[in-house]
């Protein structure tokens, strides 16, 4: 009997993803354990192993790179040799019975799974129909690559990645959703306050250029580094803006080539300064090349975003939902200081903004929590000091 190749549930979370390519061909044997097909799902790509051994076979319309799939979806089957394929539909339209319609969009006319829309004298799928609606693609000029020129959804997501690159703009992938779908979320479950601080950097500046010295060829914490166990130190006495957890699990948001990151640094609290400089490489580094494990990225309770580097002072940053509060760092600047005394000296200077759920912490909390933080910025504590 022909065994099901499904599409898993790699999140809890997730309800569909973005098949990425077979790793086996049509015709291939295939052994239980073996790496079958790789998709990207939430904000990973990860590789798929078979659970059986067989015979692979697709079906026609079996997804293509690009294609969105959903979890349970029938994607090909295991054969036993000899065995014949079994009578499918085309998996493109399967998929479209378990698709759900965009949010905010309007529900076509119910027609039958599996007969193609006609829009003037095109046939359209019902799935490239709605991923049509989603990428603002006008079928009647696409020509489809479909049997009897029926337009499929790898022709509409073709189109739509054309008109994103003439305008310049970002294609729409699955990580640029689940970003998207991230920040609504905050927006719609925060009620966000931000506020922002100046800090005296002379002596963090002092303290990095140690390290790097003391580092000699190796890796020195980074400016974000420091700052994420100054904020560890800080959440042990201002728990409300850590989650409640008795732990401080620190999110640094990563820019990479497709979008932001937030890999996460664990009990960052009872972490050496060492440590975390080399666990925040390595999830860096995972993280840009498209490496990064799922449970990488889960379970923040406090984040911090550094925008320093593109020489920006101060900003608003987004809550990573459900944590309660975000730190965002700005560029160091030399400027001329008024000192106590009167006279006027060369300081380094930053500045801070904390952007809080008020739901969860009040304004005045936020603002000891960031007199804190800055406090140890000025002086920092002998957490921090390079041995």
């Amino acid at each position: 009997m022909p065994i099901e190749i499904t599409v898993p549930r790699l999140g809890w979370s997730m309800e569909e993803g973005t098949f990425a390519a077979w790793l086996k061909q049509n015709g291939d044997h295939v052994s239980a354990g073996e790496p079958l097909f790789s998709m990207e799902s939430e904000k990973v790509t990860m590789d798929v192993e078979s659970l059986d051994s067989g015979i692979l076979y697709l079906p026609p319309g079996a997804p293509e790179p690009g294609a969105i799939v959903v979890v349970g979806q029938c994607l090909a089957f295991l054969l036993v040799p000899g065995e014949p394929a079994p009578e499918t539909r085309s998996a493109e339209l399967a998929a479209a019975d378990a698709l759900p319609e965009s949010v905010g969009s309007t529900p076509g006319p119910s027609v039958p799974a599996d007969t193609p829309i006609r829009e003037g004298r095109t046939p359209v799928t019902p799935r490239a129909r709605r991923v049509a609606a989603e990428l603002g693609v006008d079928t009647a000029l696409l020509q489809g690559s479909g049997r009897g020129g029926r337009i499929r959804e790898v022709d509409v997501r073709a189109a739509g990645a054309r008109l994103a690159a003439e305008a310049g703009a970002l294609p729409i992938t699955a990580l640029r959703r689940t970003i998207a779908r991230r920040m609504m979320e905050s927006r719609q479950n925060t009620a966000p306050v931000t506020l922002t601080s100046r800090a005296d950097a002379t002596a963090l500046v002092a303290l990095r250029n140690q390290w790097k010295i003391a580092a000699g060829p190796g890796p020195a914490p980074s400016y974000t580094d420091i700052l994420a166990k100054l904020v560890a130190i800080v959440l042990e006495s201002h728990p409300t803006l850590g989650g409640l957890s008795g732990k401080a699990h620190i999110g640094i948001a990563v820019d990479t080539p497709e979008g932001l990151l937030v890999p996460v640094l664990r009990d960052v609290g009872a972490s050496s300064l060492a440590d975390l400089t080399r666990r925040s490489r390595e999830l860096i580094e995972a993280a840009r090349a498209r490496r990064i494990r799922a449970e990488d990225l889960a379970g923040a309770t406090f984040s911090i975003t550094n925008l320093g580097g593109f020489g920006i002072d101060a900003f608003t940053p987004i809550i990573n939902f459900p944590e309660a509060a975000i730190l965002g760092i700005g560029a160091i600047r030399k400027e001329a200081v008024v000192l106590e005394s009167g006279e006027l000296a060369a300081r380094e200077r930053m500045t801070l903004s904390l952007t809080f759920d008020h739901r969860v912490v009040d304004g005045a909390p936020a603002a000891r929590f960031l007199q804190a933080v800055v406090r140890l910025i000025e002086v920092p504590p002998p957490a921090v000091r390079c041995p």
